[in-house]
């Protein structure tokens, strides 16, 4: 509440979700100033701080991480020490466990800051050549109970959706969602800022058969955008939207 913040501080602070470059002046002068750097995976967080040679102690902070360990974190910040949080990747608090840390320190009364940058999401929208002010962001779809029930809702939207998926079910997923709506047109976003970025464009019909056809591509991490059927057509002439597949290479 207004009133009640302590001394301590968090930082919540956004990673690169691929090329290192991609972090802000404000994130490195954050991760270098705080006493305590709290990590989804701190052998992955070591690669940024070494990179920048940045050595901030940090501890783990994760969906396992028991209570007694979150309440040591909260007291560093009780005790006058600022705390940045980072996710392994992007944004924490997007489809990661930062917000629990979150929970925490506003409980305390902490005050909480943060510190943007890229997100998979935002940069997907970026990219979609689609109007964007609206859309709903799903997370990951469930691995089994409630599965159906998450594309078939995906398939009746009417305004854009855009989930995350891993590279074991992407393809099963969106044969899913070709099932129920096989018209609906897709976006997927492959290792996004990574060397081996690409997007595929098309029919979710014509996206599941390209990565069929080159279960090669199948590696990394994706990010989809499923467009709301039009009735309309494309395309004066009555045809389909082509394929389109565009790979960047930095």
């Amino acid at each position: 509440m207004v009133g009640t913040q302590k001394s301590g501080i968090l930082y919540v602070v956004a990673t690169p979700i691929g090329n290192l470059g991609d972090i802000t002046m404000r994130a490195l002068d954050v991760l270098r100033a705080v006493q305590l750097i709290a990590c989804e995976d701190t052998r992955v967080t070591a690669k940024l701080l070494r990179h920048y040679a940045i050595a901030t102690p940090t501890t783990a902070c994760h969906h396992h991480t028991t209570e007694s360990k979150l309440q040591r974190i909260v007291d560093h910040m009780v005790n006058g020490d600022a705390v940045a949080v980072v996710s392994d990747a992007g944004t924490p608090g997007v489809s990661d466990p930062g917000n629990i840390l979150v929970a925490r320190a506003v409980a305390a009364g902490i005050t909480v800051v943060p510190v943007p940058g890229v997100t998979a999401l935002g940069a997907l929208v970026s990219v979609a050549g689609y109007d964007m002010q609206k859309f709903c962001f799903m997370g990951y779809p469930p691995h089994k109970k409630g599965r159906q029930t998450f594309f078939r809702n995906i398939a009746a939207s009417q305004m854009p959706v855009i989930y995350y998926d891993s590279v074991h079910r992407v393809v099963k997923n969106m044969a899913l969602l070709a099932q129920m709506c096989p018209t609906a047109q897709v976006i997927v976003g492959r290792e996004l800022t990574k060397i081996h970025e690409q997007i595929v464009r098309g029919s979710v019909d014509e996206v599941v058969t390209f990565f069929l056809e080159h279960a090669e591509m199948v590696r990394g991490e994706f990010v989809v955008a499923v467009l709301p059927v039009r009735k309309e057509k494309s395309h004066p002439d009555g045809g389909d939207a082509m394929m389109d597949v565009c790979v960047h290479h930095d």
